[in-house]
C-alpha cells in the first residue's frame, strides 16, 4: 500500500515524490519515459536554490536576453548581477527522477491507465511498458503530474478541460560554431506575427546545441513551417537538426486542483505555466511540492479538505505575477503594432531592471514605487498610441 501514487515523472511529479519520499512517506512514482517536452530550458537562479539544482546541470549560462520587435529592432537586456541557467528536458527530467529514486519513491515505467476504486482498496493501473502487461499500485491518495493532456485531470478533476492551451513546437539543433547573429550566452525572444501571431519565437543556446521554436494559440498555423522562418531568420537553416519536439501548454491554472476525496493535480497538469512567457519549469516544481505538502497533510488528518492546499498555497504566492503576465499578454500580443511597441517600451531601463527581478526571484518588486510608476505611465502611452513605437 502506498501512501501517494505519482502519476508523471516531470519536474512536477518527481520532485513531489522526492518530497514525500524525504518525510517518511512511501511513494510510487510511476512514468512512461522516452517522452521529451519541448522547453526552452531557462531555470532562475530562485529555482536552483529552492530546489538544490547545482550548476553541474547546466549546459549553458545566460546573460542577456534579446527582444526582436516584428520590423527587426533589437533590445538587449542584460541580466545584472547573476544569469539564467538553461538545462536539457531530455537529462533534467531523467536527473530528478533519479533524485526521488534515491530519496526512496518505488520507480515505476509504464503508461496510466484508469484508477480503480472498490470498498476494500483503491488502484492506480498501468500498462508496463516492456511487456504491455497491465499493474495495480494500490494507494491511499494520487497526484496526478501527467502534463497538459493530463488523463489523470481528465478522468478525476471538473473543469479540467477549461484551460486555455498554446501548441508549442521546438527543433534542437547544432549550435552554429561561427555566427553573427547567434550567442551562446544570449536568449533571443522573437516578438513577429509572421512566427506567432499571439505568442513568440525563441532561440535559446543549450551549450553545444539550441532549442529554436515558437508557440501559438492558433490551430491552423504551420508550426514546422513557422519554425523553419525562424532559423532562417536567425542564420540557422543550415544547422544540423538533433531533434524535433510538440506538445501543448496550458496558460492558466485551473480553478480547481482536487477531486475531493484523494487526488491532487500538479504541474501542466494544473495549468501552471507563466502567461505571457510560457515560463513553467520552476511553477512546475513548485506546485509539486505544494501537492507534496497537502498530501502530507491529508494524510495526517484524514481530511480531503486538506488537498485544496496546493492551489491554495500557489495561487497566494503567485496570483499577482500571473495576473500581470496575463495582462501584458492581452494587451500587447493582439497584434504586431502592439508587438512592436511592447519591444520599445523594453527599452527601458526601469523596465528591464524590474522584470529581470521579478523573474530571478519570483516576486514583483515593491520597494521603487517611482519606477513602477514611471513604467504604468509610459505603458499607457504606448497602449493609447500617446507615443509612436520609435519613442523610448
Amino acid at each position: 500500500m502506498y501512501d501517494v501514487v505519482v502519476i508523471g515523472g516531470g519536474p512536477s511529479g518527481a520532485t513531489a515524490a522526492e518530497e514525500l519520499a524525504n518525510t517518511g512517506h512511501k511513494v510510487a512514482l510511476l512514468d512512461r519515459e522516452g517522452r521529451i517536452k519541448p522547453c526552452g530550458g531557462a531555470i532562475p537562479p530562485r529555482l536552483m536554490e529552492d530546489f538544490h539544482i547545482g550548476e553541474e546541470q547546466l549546459i549553458a549560462k545566460v546573460t542577456t536576453a534579446r527582444m526582436v520587435s516584428p520590423t527587426g529592432r533589437k533590445v538587449d537586456i542584460p541580466i545584472e548581477n547573476g544569469f539564467v541557467g538553461m538545462v536539457d528536458r531530455k537529462d533534467f527530467d531523467p536527473y530528478l527522477r533519479a533524485r526521488a529514486s534515491q530519496a526512496g519513491a518505488d520507480y515505476h515505467i509504464g503508461t496510466f491507465l484508469r484508477i480503480e476504486r472498490k470498498s476494500d482498496a483503491k488502484h492506480v493501473i498501468y500498462r508496463n511498458k516492456s511487456n504491455g502487461d497491465e499493474h495495480r499500485l494500490p494507494f491511499r491518495l494520487a497526484i496526478g503530474a501527467d502534463g497538459a493532456r493530463s488523463r489523470v485531470g481528465k478522468a478525476e478533476v471538473d473543469g479540467w478541460d477549461k484551460i486555455p492551451y498554446v501548441l508549442a513546437y521546438h527543433e534542437i539543433i547544432e549550435a552554429p560554431q561561427d555566427a553573427t547573429t547567434y550567442d551562446p550566452m544570449r536568449c533571443d525572444v522573437v516578438y513577429d506575427g509572421s512566427i506567432s501571431p499571439d505568442f513568440y519565437g525563441w532561440v535559446f543556446p543549450h551549450g553545444d546545441s539550441a532549442s529554436v521554436g515558437m508557440g501559438t494559440g492558433h490551430t491552423d498555423i504551420d508550426l514546422k513551417g513557422a519554425t523553419a522562418a525562424l532559423r532562417a531568420a536567425s542564420g540557422l537553416s543550415d544547422c544540423k537538426t538533433l531533434r524535433k519536439e510538440g506538445a501543448p501548454i496550458p496558460l492558466h491554472p485551473l480553478d480547481r486542483w482536487d477531486n475531493g476525496t484523494d487526488l491532487v493535480l500538479a504541474g501542466d497538469a494544473a495549468g501552471v505555466v507563466a502567461p505571457s512567457s510560457g515560463e513553467g519549469i520552476y511553477y512546475a516544481m513548485f506546485a509539486g511540492r505544494l501537492a507534496a505538502t497537502a498530501c502530507t497533510e491529508t494524510l495526517k488528518s484524514h481530511d480531503a479538505r486538506n488537498l485544496k492546499l496546493a492551489r491554495k498555497l500557489f495561487m497566494k504566492e503567485h496570483r499577482t505575477v500571473f495576473r500581470v503576465l496575463q495582462s501584458m499578454q492581452n494587451a500587447y500580443y493582439r497584434s504586431d503594432d502592439r508587438r512592436e511597441r511592447f519591444v520599445s517600451l523594453c527599452h527601458d531601463t526601469d523596465v528591464q531592471r524590474l522584470t529581470f527581478e521579478a523573474y530571478m526571484h519570483k516576486k514583483l518588486v515593491k520597494s521603487r514605487p517611482m519606477p513602477h510608476i514611471k513604467i504604468g505611465l509610459k505603458n499607457i502611452a504606448h497602449l493609447t498610441g500617446l507615443v509612436s513605437p520609435e519613442h523610448t
